[in-house]
């Protein structure tokens, strides 16, 4: 007597798990690619506001070696223009502080990054970011 491995397993009416995993893949799949693209976003975003904020600090120091406020502007414009790429655009570079022996110099960017600079090739808009750096004048300069 043979007994038939079908009747050995019990079935259940209705309960057919064939396929069932393909259909997981099929709708998990674009929720981890989702997942991906975000955080392939998330680090650009942190890239690209580090690179904003070490701009700023640049044109502050670079704004602290010169011996006028007008020099120090031109300086401070030329590092901004020099640090960012082709899709972050600073539409302020602002100085203030005391020009003086001593005294400290901040710098403020306001900035403008495109999504494709985020990492959305292909999404339209911008983001804004601002960013600000203070730095000491030397106590012992003289200043013109």
């Amino acid at each position: 007597m043979t007994i038939s491995v079908h009747r050995l397993r019990r079935r259940r009416p209705g309960r057919d798990d064939r396929g069932s995993m393909a259909v997981e893949v099929v709708l998990l799949t674009p929720v981890l690619m989702a997942f991906i693209v975000l955080i392939v976003m998330f680090g650009r975003y942190v890239a690209v506001r580090g690179d904003i904020d070490a701009t700023a600090r640049d044109a502050a120091r670079a704004a602290s070696l010169q011996t006028s406020r007008t020099a120090a502007e031109q300086a401070a414009r030329d590092v901004v223009r020099a640090s960012l790429d082709d899709d972050t655009s600073c539409s302020s570079v602002n100085l203030s502080g005391e020009w003086r022996a001593g005294g400290e110099v901040t710098v403020d960017l306001d900035c403008t990054v495109s999504f494709e600079g985020l990492g959305l090739i292909g999404v339209p808009g911008k983001a804004s970011m601002d960013a600000s750096s203070t730095v000491p004048l030397d106590p012992y300069r003289s200043f013109g």
